[in-house]
């Protein structure tokens, strides 16, 4: 078997590449990833320089890891700024670190890719974490797994890696059968404080409307980025990391996996979250807006999407990073998970005990969250 690094995506075959990821989660998709690429997203001059890891069977794709090479930690959503402060007090360089991850995308799945037919899955396995290790050891200072999947856990246990956890907070399904059933299990304060948020909107004469399939255009894209890009600027002061093509030339060939939800004030569209979806995950992306409306941000980019998943038998909704404001809303903590292998050991056992105390602080962080939930108490 053979291990090889491309720079680019367009290097493999797409159906080769797809066929290894072997699911429907967007964010794997070989046209999403050569979209952020072709879209100026991810480049070495946006310090996300592709660097897919491949391990190839007679030129049979078997195996696969996405990996970038980075010059930053922005986008990332695990927050590793004081290592990068360790290192250079070192008069070391942390960066160029190893990513793998969904860029400016804090959704978990899948990160190690293995072909359904592969005739030895751990060997498989195996070859690509060693191989990424032994690579970061030779051109970085480290290799980062970022928010992968349940299943991919114990491959990366006695692996030399070490690893991290965050909170978010997600919406379970729990075979809902409108929006109102889903509210009966809020106590009955809880209950009226988000009816009267939701009122809030109808109050200001807004019309919540839901976009998707061939309705995804360019134009609508277009006016989309526009919300995003004001936002962002208000927000960060700068327009944003996604550029104007990933929404006006990516999204609309994407609009099978794409929802959209725009807000209209006297016919005039305000405001609009973005989604992704599969066949039993939502995925809230981003928002913006043109002006402030107030309860709009929480009736988009939340009850627009609890509602979808209802209708559609979606049994699950990611909203996104960060959150506290979510609990009261029905959003429940969850732990996300990542792991990190450093290649100077001077560092390492630091890390190691950095990531355990870590650890700690997120599981006691997350039954505190739980106490906090609206939902009806038993008993």
């Amino acid at each position: 078997m053979e291990l090889r690094f491309i720079r680019s995506i367009r290097h493999i075959d797409a159906n080769a590449w797809n066929a290894c990821a072997n699911t429907d989660y967007p964010f794997l998709r070989h046209d999403f990833l050569l979209g952020l690429e072709d879209t100026g997203c991810t480049t070495a001059n946006a310090g996300w320089q592709p660097y897919h890891c491949l391990l190839l069977d007679d030129d049979h794709l078997v195996g696969a890891i996405p990996a970038y090479l980075k010059t930053h930690s922005y986008g990332e959503y695990v927050f590793d700024w004081a290592l990068a402060d360790a290192w250079q007090r070192s008069g070391l360089d942390y960066y160029p670190k190893l990513v793998s991850a969904i860029p400016f995308t804090p959704c978990t799945g899948p990160r190690i890719l293995i072909h359904p037919q592969a005739a030895e899955p751990r060997a498989v396995t195996g070859a690509l974490i060693q191989g990424l290790q032994k690579e970061a050891e030779e051109i970085a200072s480290s290799w980062h797994v970022l928010f992968h999947s349940d299943a991919d856990q114990c491959h990366f246990q006695n692996t030399g890696m070490h690893e991290r956890q965050t909170c978010q907070f997600h919406w379970f399904n729990h075979d809902f059968a409108n929006f109102d059933d889903f509210l009966a299990t809020f106590s009955s304060r809880k209950r009226k404080n988000l009816k009267k948020e939701r009122a809030k909107v109808d109050q200001q004469n807004i019309q919540m409307t839901t976009i998707e399939g061939e309705a995804i255009t360019p134009a609508i894209c277009e006016q989309f980025h526009r919300f995003y890009q004001i936002t962002y600027a208000k927000r960060s002061g700068h327009g944003g990391y996604l550029t104007q093509h990933f929404f006006t030339e990516l999204l609309p060939n994407l609009r099978d996996q794409v929802l959209l939800v725009f807000a209209y004030a006297d016919n005039t569209p305000v405001a609009g979250a973005l989604y992704f979806k599969d066949s039993n995950n939502l995925y809230g992306r981003y928002w913006g807006a043109l002006a402030e409306f107030d309860g709009l941000h929480f009736e988009a980019c939340y009850y627009q999407g609890i509602e979808y998943c209802i209708r559609n038998g979606l049994q699950h909704f990611d909203p996104g990073a960060q959150g506290e404001h979510k609990i009261q809303r029905g959003f429940e903590p969850i732990r996300t998970r990542s792991h990190h292998y450093i290649c100077d050991k001077r560092f390492d056992a630091a890390v190691g005990r950095f990531c355990q105390e870590e650890v700690d602080h997120v599981r006691d962080y997350q039954a505190a969250a739980r106490d906090l939930l609206p939902f009806k108490r038993e008993g």
